[in-house]
């Protein structure tokens, strides 16, 4: 099977981890038709372009999307603050509703789980306001969405992902002791559909009980289902205690296959270093390989999975650990 493919380079460090992901699929072996798209700040800044609609309406037609990273091109130089993180990667997860962001962290012994994150609601749906802005009596509002078909089809996909576990165990994370509407739903949700999977355990914790066991105790988890906000904020420290963003991989998925499906290392452009061969492209090659998982590939994804066991083990420039991926994806 030929699958339809969709490239964003990016800005900064996020076309060249990017070629470094490709050249591994590649060496992986599938069929794949690839199509590039020049998007990001760099694009803004030069025609004032973000995200055409025709350029959405041709993505609705793929099967996935492998992207970079998009923010500040060089060190000095942006486009408006959040401007192309809205316009392109909120657009895309919205329209194409990529409702799960999909992150694991494998470090063993120290850690080995997944974080599941919902990824079109929350504090990031875009409710709120001001009201008198630019006055000594301005007043922000910033609301929460948290429906229970947004929920539910999160906590399911959750509750289906830890079944398929060795330890088969499932923690919601919230903070329902404070925000009691929507971390009422949230349990309610979650002990309800729990009730269908007497073969999960279930815990629960507190986001900041969540954030201190991160760091003193991350082997307690194995699967954990949150909301947007709070996904957002434990899964850059899940990178962080499982190597470090350069490892940190993510997925973006629509598991109704209504469109496509992407795929990002989540290490931003990292300005600084762009163009000099310091990027370490392991973030980029894992989110490959959960590109390759999703699309049915199981023994190619499984060839890259084992290539990047212990990825601290390769060191080098950018185009030399992506060499060596290669190399070991065709012994494996």
């Amino acid at each position: 099977m030929t699958h339809k493919i969709g490239v964003i380079g990016g800005d900064g460090i996020g076309p060249e981890v990017v070629a470094e992901a490709l050249k591994v699929i590649d060496a992986a072996g599938i069929d794949y038709e690839r199509t590039d798209y020049d998007l990001g700040a760099h694009r803004y800044l030069e025609d004032g372009t973000v995200l055409p609609d025709e350029v959405m309406a041709e993505w609705r037609g793929l099967d996935a999307l492998l992207l970079g990273a998009v923010g500040d091109p060089a060190v000095g130089v942006s486009a408006p603050a959040g401007l192309v993180e809205r316009g392109i990667l909120l657009r895309m997860r919205f329209e194409l509703d990529q409702y799960i962001n999909l992150r694991p962290f494998r470090l063993p012994p120290r850690c080995d789980f997944e974080v599941i994150r919902e990824n079109t609601e929350g504090t990031y749906a875009g409710e709120g306001g001001f009201l008198r802005k630019g006055t000594e009596h301005e007043i922000a509002t910033q609301g929460s969405v948290n429906t229970r078909m947004g929920v539910e089809r999160c906590v399911r996909y959750a509750f289906e992902k830890a079944a398929g576990t060795d330890r088969r165990h499932l923690t919601l994370v919230h903070k329902k002791n404070v925000l009691t509407f929507a971390g009422d739903l949230w349990q309610r949700v979650f002990d309800e559909v729990a009730a269908e999977y007497p073969q999960v355990g279930t815990g629960y914790d507190h986001i900041d009980a969540a954030c201190i066991h991160f760091v003193e105790r991350p082997e307690r988890y194995d699967v954990i289902v949150t909301d947007n906000l709070f996904g957002d904020i434990l899964t850059d420290l899940g990178g962080a205690i499982a190597g470090g963003v350069g490892y940190a991989a993510s997925a973006n998925l629509n598991p109704a296959r209504t469109g496509p499906s992407m795929f990002e290392p989540v290490h931003g452009t990292a300005p600084d270093i762009a163009g000099k061969g310091l990027a370490n492209p392991i973030a980029a090659i894992i989110s490959a390989r959960l590109m390759l998982d999703f699309l049915g590939e199981a023994e190619a994804a499984a060839k890259v999975a084992a290539a990047c066991e212990s990825p601290e083990r390769y060191t080098g420039s950018t185009t030399e650990i992506g060499d060596a991926v290669v190399d070991a994806v065709k012994n494996a």
